[in-house]
């Protein structure tokens, strides 16, 4: 299905028979609101294997899904493009047995998103800086921030792509109990070119594996959290879950 789709109502929900089978695509880059191939602006909506995807290509960001609604879950579905991908912009969302495509910055924004047992696969090329998240939390007391449990990071090449960078200076992300290739380079973070990022965004690692999970060469402002410091982010209370996940 070629077209692109608004959800501006809440309470709605979108199913599929298989994401392999059921698509929704588009193919336009990113030059305003409206470009994504599917925005959700309304709350509580939920999706099934659906596969969301943006056909533009590697020359400009081009969103597959925008999320700027609260309440939204997404169940078996697939988000394929190749910069920022996945438009996650504001709300609290769910994403459970999900697949994640893209290069550069491929999942973004500003919400609060739980990602739970999420396949998540960079296309980035070698020396083409790959990033799987840029998180945009702009001050302490925003409660926003993305967190990946029991997930898999895989990529097309070896120390392509690093774990996120800060897109606001208070940028938010946890990575916990996810298996990671040797796509994911060892430095694990960047400060996108402004050390003050340094000391006010939250990187944080727990008990994850794989060639592309060791700590040690991890940048120093990143965090190897301890069992009580992974806790507020590795249950689905950390999107209030247990009031709205059905």
């Amino acid at each position: 299905m070629a077209e692109k789709v608004v959800v501006d109502k809440p309470y709605v929900t979108l199913t599929g028979t298989s994401a392999s089978s059921t698509v929704i695509t588009w193919n336009e880059s990113w030059v305003s609101d409206e470009s994504p191939t599917v925005s959700v602006l309304a709350s509580d909506f939920v999706a099934k294997r659906l596969t969301f995807q943006n056909t533009f290509g590697d020359t400009a960001p081009a969103v597959a899904v925008r999320v700027a609604g609260d309440r939204a879950a997404f169940y078996g579905c697939r988000f394929v493009s190749f910069q920022d991908t996945l438009l996650d912009e504001s709300g609290r969302h769910y994403y459970r047995g999900c697949y994640v495509q893209g290069a550069t910055d491929f999942i973004f924004g500003n919400g609060r998103a739980l990602f739970d047992k999420c396949h998540l696969h960079s296309t980035s090329p070698p020396g083409a800086g790959g990033a799987f998240t840029a998180q945009q939390r702009s001050s302490e007391s925003e409660e926003t921030g993305y967190s990946f449990v029991g997930c898999k990071l895989t990529g097309v090449g070896v120390g392509t792509s690093i774990l996120g960078r800060p897109w606001g200076p208070y940028s938010r992300v946890v990575f916990a109990l996810t298996y990671m290739s040797s796509t994911v380079r060892p430095q694990g973070w960047d400060d996108w070119g402004d050390p003050a990022k340094q000391r006010t965004a939250f990187y944080g690692q727990y008990q994850c594996y794989g060639d592309g999970s060791k700590t040690d060469s991890r940048v120093a402002w990143s965090h190897d959290l301890t069992q009580a410091e992974a806790a507020p982010f590795i249950t689905k209370a950390w999107v209030d879950g247990q009031r709205w996940l059905r």
